[in-house]
């Protein structure tokens, strides 16, 4: 797993014509998505590509772009979503309830169901509707989705009590009244004190097993869906382009999951313990893709490059803080916060010479004086920046349906 392709690999790209310097060379250089994009799709065309598109057995896609920008690729149809399933079948935790049958319910962004919406429109020569009923939204024999807004804090009652009656009709179909909930852990956090907030606990079917894998959760939000779900919950990391490559296991370790893959890490600055993800895969037949920047960044254990101890995936390389003094992901922020106060739900700093961090909370009550004063003095001893701590009943969800962390006016702006 050292990220080197391995010569099978190399065989297996010898005539795609982005390789094609690479093979002669004996070197493969960092992949970037620049790179990826400039000629697209002349520099990946071979004979069996132009056949594969042109029965079906290929298609063009775009990447999600929810934290950077959207790249068209090329894969086989459902190529992510048999990655899901297939790990889902094999994970040690939840393959009692794939082997089982269970439905798989999905609260995520609203433009994931207005992508099954549009699907399902298309396969009958129509156009998606404005408000599209369950059946639109049902992906597969196995896969609905269920949300229809943009930001899931401002569901009103009426959308709860739809979502929920809708999981009711999963659950009780299946012969033990299981059901897998699949989720961005944002959502389902929502969700949950939203439930909570109307006591509707009794109208919301306990799941089975859930999985979140959407973006990167706070340890927080984890802390609040283990305190709320009595289940497996599991976190399962990949992308469009490459499918799912680790998995948790219910204590929260990481896994790996790479058929047909290697990873290496390389630091994203001299020095620093925080790495960029390099895969070598050819899980994608289409589009092979070697030594290839994914944008993501993760932690080992022990601060090593070994892809087995990583840790934490820790956000995105473009969403770092680059500060004189210190080089900032996610991750830190967020440890920061929750080895502060568990009370601390949806949370974004704001950057200019100075900070401002602001947050929510789970009981939509503001902290003490005496922990926001620690925040701001957790984040000055690390950043060297003057830090505000601002309580906000609603931090806005971005369009894309995700949250941004970081507004860095010092630099390159986040969504």
């Amino acid at each position: 797993m050292d990220g080197q392709p391995t010569a099978e690999m190399v065989e297996q790209v010898s005539q795609i014509p982005i390789y094609r310097d690479s093979v002669r060379r004996g070197h493969f250089p960092v992949l970037e998505k620049t790179e990826i994009a400039r000629g697209f799709p002349d520099n990946w065309m071979t004979p069996q590509l132009a056949e594969a598109l042109r029965t079906g057995q290929a298609e063009f896609v775009l990447s999600t772009g929810t934290n950077h920008a959207r790249m068209q690729i090329i894969r086989p149809p459902y190529f992510l979503l048999k990655s899901y399933y297939r790990l889902w079948s094999e994970h040690p935790e939840l393959s009692r309830t794939w082997a089982a049958d269970c439905q798989r319910v999905s609260i995520t962004t609203v433009l994931a169901t207005e992508h099954v919406a549009r699907v399902n429109a298309a396969k009958h020569g129509g156009q998606p509707q404005p408000v599209p009923s369950l059946a639109d939204r049902r992906l597969d024999e196995r896969t609905t989705y269920l949300n229809l807004h943009l930001d899931p804090q401002l569901w009103q009652r009426a959308d709860v009590e739809r979502m929920l009656s809708e999981i009711s009709l999963v659950q009780q179909a299946h012969p033990q009244g299981w059901y897998h909930l699949d989720c961005s852990s944002y959502h389902l956090a929502h969700l949950a004190r939203k439930v909570t907030e109307w006591d509707l606990w009794d109208r919301f079917p306990k799941p089975a097993s859930i999985v979140h894998a959407y973006e990167y959760t706070p340890v927080n939000v984890r802390r609040y869906l283990e305190l709320v779900f009595d289940c497996p919950i599991v976190d399962l990391f990949g992308s469009t382009e490459l499918g799912y490559m680790y998995y948790s296991d219910q204590d929260g370790t990481y896994r790996p999951y790479l058929d047909k893959m290697s990873v290496e890490l390389l630091p994203v600055a001299p020095g620093s313990t925080i790495y960029s993800l390099i895969v070598s895969s050819v899980r994608n037949p289409y589009m092979p893709l070697i030594r290839y920047r994914s944008g993501d960044c993760a932690r080992t254990a022990d601060g090593t490059p070994d892809p087995t101890k990583i840790t934490r995936f820790c956000g995105r390389e473009k969403e770092l803080l680059r500060l004189d003094r210190a080089l900032v992901s996610q991750d830190d922020l967020d440890s920061w916060i929750s080895g502060t106060t568990p009370e601390v739900f949806v949370y974004q700093l704001h950057v200019t010479e100075t900070a401002r961090l602001s947050y929510t909370t789970f009981d939509n009550h503001s902290l003490s004086p005496e922990d926001e004063s620690r925040l701001a003095r957790t984040v000055f001893e690390a950043t060297g920046l003057r830090c505000e701590v601002l309580h906000s009943t609603h931090i806005p969800i971005g369009k894309s349906g995700k949250y941004a962390w970081l507004v860095n006016e010092l630099g390159s702006g986040q969504e």
